[in-house]
């Protein structure tokens, strides 16, 4: 374990400083920890670590104030959560091609989701950041040799013989997401999710007749949408006017980044003591490499290092929830990370696999219900439905996840609760990697291109084919009370 100090976080100015009781961003290193590197250079670890701590904050108190608005929206049942992306980022993800087309499916997603709900999204991308995975083993046979388990790109190599940990990918995991946050930040602001250029948004490489005719069906209907806004002087970018428009939701969104919360030290030297945007004369402390970080269900632990970082920041927070989360141990959880009980800080991802889902799922929604905490309901249908194919190959079958997301939805529904959003391990890219979708991708092609080094993620057309069936779903919701699946 480091031995950072706290000499990396921003001094006191005059302003009141409001921190959780007891808590620093170093107090973590107090308390039992899980899922830790062993580095062997502990002195090059300390001086990477400093170096990580001057500098500057990769987003900033506004952003982060602004996603807690909207997830607090999400958990009162005023828009809906997408958050999707890779299993674990690459280095080499940090390019304009992968990140463009991990935005392109985002907004596509967001936009069908936009159409079928009739209310707002709130896209959360796992990237930026997401480039540590935690491990069952901490070891791994390779032939007939036992080496250590690769841990993500900003721990050691994914080939066999870098699989030293290296402190100098932690600065490599600064600066890949720091180029990624600044890329996806122009593109946004040059107009890539413009609404007004809905052909910028065609499926070129859809095989479904079906899908795409759905598809072109929403860009036409907005199309209409937006000539009408047009015409009655509602849209403020048409019209002949010189002087730019300022930019409104029609051709910018938000897009905010997130990871998994799992490299202690990393953490605490993006932690920083800032002026609260809500409230000048405050300072609180901040995670300002991210906008959303999450808790896997790895290091959930009550009295672990991770809830005692968790609970001191004030970046929105997530928390994976699988079958072995007893409903009493979550609402202890709730009460450390959120003692406030503020809507929308928590964001708890359930997880269960779809012969878990009845059995679990009711039980975590009365606790919650009961504890008075008001949070964001988000289905992960993904992690619980992980398979071996027959190819040899992880999997995971589109059955299988849309039954997940059904069943959950349901069970909602049945108890007065509301699943407020979604979280997809997908990319951009045409990989074959889960079985299924309106492209009735088979078990025999998944090697075709199987890319991943994690998890096996959704491809462009699946990712689709989940978004036009939540939002399917929404629409008949809209005009009819009883209770449906997808």
């Amino acid at each position: 374990m480091s031995s950072l100090s706290s000499r990396s976080i921003s001094p006191v100015q005059a302003a009141t400083v409001v921190a959780a009781k007891d808590w620093t961003p170093t107090s973590w290193q107090s308390k039992p920890i899980k899922q830790d590197v062993d580095y062997p250079d502990k002195v090059h670890l300390d001086k990477v670590l400093e170096k990580i701590g001057r500098l500057p904050p990769m987003v900033v108190p506004g952003e982060i104030h602004r996603l807690r608005q909207q997830l607090a929206d999400v958990a009162m049942g005023k828009a809906f959560l997408l958050q999707g992306g890779d299993c674990a980022e690459l280095f080499d993800y940090c390019a304009q091609s992968p990140i463009e087309a991990k935005l392109k499916v985002l907004l596509q997603m967001s936009l069908v989701l936009v159409w079928g709900a009739r209310m707002p999204v709130v896209r959360i991308a796992r990237m930026a950041g997401q480039y540590a995975k935690p491990r069952s083993k901490p070891t791994e046979m390779h032939e007939g040799k036992e080496i250590l388990s690769y841990r993500g790109d900003n721990v050691n190599g994914y080939d066999p013989d870098d699989r030293t940990p290296d402190p100098e990918r932690l600065l490599g995991a600064y600066f890949h997401s720091a180029a990624t946050l600044n890329y996806v930040r122009s593109i946004l602001a040059e107009g890539f999710a413009d609404l007004h250029h809905p052909s910028n948004w065609n499926l070129h490489h859809v095989k479904s007749s079906t899908l795409r005719q759905e598809y072109q069906t929403i860009v036409d209907r907005l199309t209409d949408a937006l000539d009408f806004m047009k015409t009655i002087g509602a849209d403020p970018n048409a019209g002949g006017s010189s002087t730019p428009a300022p930019p409104s939701t029609l051709n910018t969104v938000d897009i905010f980044a997130s990871h998994e919360g799992l490299l202690l030290e990393y953490e605490q030297a993006l932690t920083r003591l800032l002026t609260d945007p809500e409230n000048a004369a405050q300072k609180k402390y901040y995670n300002v490499g991210t906008h959303f970080i999450w808790i896997g269900d790895r290091t959930r632990q009550l009295n672990g290092a991770h809830v005692e970082y968790f609970r001191g920041i004030e970046n929105p927070i997530g928390v994976k929830c699988g079958p072995s989360m007893k409903p009493e141990e979550l609402v202890d959880l709730l009460n450390i990370l959120d003692a406030d009980k503020r809507p929308g800080k928590i964001t708890l991802i359930t997880r269960y696999g779809v012969d878990q889902v009845d059995k679990f799922l009711p039980g975590h929604i009365k606790a919650v219900q009961e504890s008075g905490h008001v949070v964001v309901w988000a289905c992960d249908p993904m992690h619980g439905n992980t398979k071996q194919s027959v190819s040899g190959v992880k999997t995971r079958h589109l059955v299988d996840i849309t039954k997940e997301l059904s069943q959950a939805i349901r069970i909602h529904k049945q108890l007065g609760s509301h699943l407020g959003g979604v979280h997809f391990e997908l990319t951009g890219d045409r990989v074959t990697e889960c079985v299924g979708g309106s492209m009735e991708l088979s078990d025999a092609e998944l090697l075709d291109r199987y890319e991943t080094h994690c998890d096996p993620r959704l491809n462009y057309e699946q990712a689709l084919d989940m978004a036009f069936l939540i939002a399917k779903y929404q629409e008949k919701q809209r005009g009819f009370s009883g209770v449906m699946s997808l």
